[in-house]
């Protein structure tokens, strides 16, 4: 695959997946683009083509990635809208829906998705979902440049808040845990660095043994837990904190807030 690729906005996110298809060894052309012209400079030290004019990259792009707020999506795809007919264009704008892609840009092929931070180690899981004029061929070549971001499903767009909620902000839940961890660590005496290192690692391992081998979590807990032992008496003390209902609130209002978001901004 060596589409000419543009990322129309080079923030976080947007220099995070250029540099996840740099590092799983893209071939085709990358653009990067962005009003900002520090953060370009900062792109142009890996070697990728840089550009301020969204309607010039999109021009020469085969697959446009928009990543931008999404009260500036409606501008963005106004202003590329002869340039990207018949072209696949990505959004990655949270809570913006195919409906009000497709309104401003309706002669492009959208896809929405939702990635995560973890695309920066090509560790994200990111959901998609297709517009009806996307060909099959057209979804394998998405497919692969998630792939090289991490895993990916395509879904049905009514779960995309909550996916939002769920994987989209999730590393920020995750690095919370991670951080707990590892005060409790300094709490009974651990070195700093061992502290932050096992509790990262025994997150990732964790994660690993749930997709890699297809583990249920409850097996997983079951394994480690012995009679009279320190895994069984660390649970308890964890189940006391009521953390489930915790998380399943916090989930709840965080997919509540996203289909606030757009409301507020009149994304239908």
């Amino acid at each position: 695959m060596n589409d000419k690729v543009a990322v129309i906005g080079a923030g976080m996110m947007g220099s995070a997946i250029i540099k996840s298809l740099i590092n799983s060894g893209y071939k085709g052309q990358i653009t990067a683009v962005d009003i900002q012209t520090q953060k370009l400079k900062e792109i142009e030290k890996t070697g990728i083509k840089t550009c301020s004019n969204n309607i010039k990259a999109a021009k020469d792009a085969d697959i446009i990635f928009i990543i931008v707020k999404p009260g500036d999506v409606e501008k963005v795809l106004k202003e590329t809208r002869q340039e990207t007919k018949g072209k696949i264009i990505v959004s990655v704008a949270a809570t913006v829906p195919l409906a009000f892609l497709r309104k401003h840009a309706p002669d492009a092929k959208i896809v929405r998705i939702m990635p995560n931070l973890c695309v920066m180690v090509q560790a994200a899981y990111t959901a998609y979902c297709c517009e009806s004029n996307i060909t099959t061929e057209e979804k394998q070549k998405i497919q692969t440049l998630l792939n090289m971001m991490g895993i990916c499903d395509e879904i049905d767009e009514k779960y995309m808040d909550a996916i939002t909620a769920i994987s989209g902000s999730g590393p920020g839940y995750i690095s919370i845990i991670i951080e707990a961890l590892t005060y409790a660590g300094l709490k009974v005496g651990l070195p700093r660095n061992i502290a932050l290192k096992s509790a990262a690692q025994t997150i990732l391992g964790t994660a690993k043994l749930v997709i890699d081998l297809n583990e249920d979590p409850a097996k997983i807990k079951d394994m480690t837990t012995t009679p009279g032992g320190t895994t069984i008496e660390a649970i308890y003390q964890i189940e006391q904190s009521q953390i489930r209902p915790a998380m399943i609130r916090a989930i709840e209002e965080a997919t509540k807030k996203s289909a606030e978001i757009r409301e507020k901004l009149s994304l239908t």
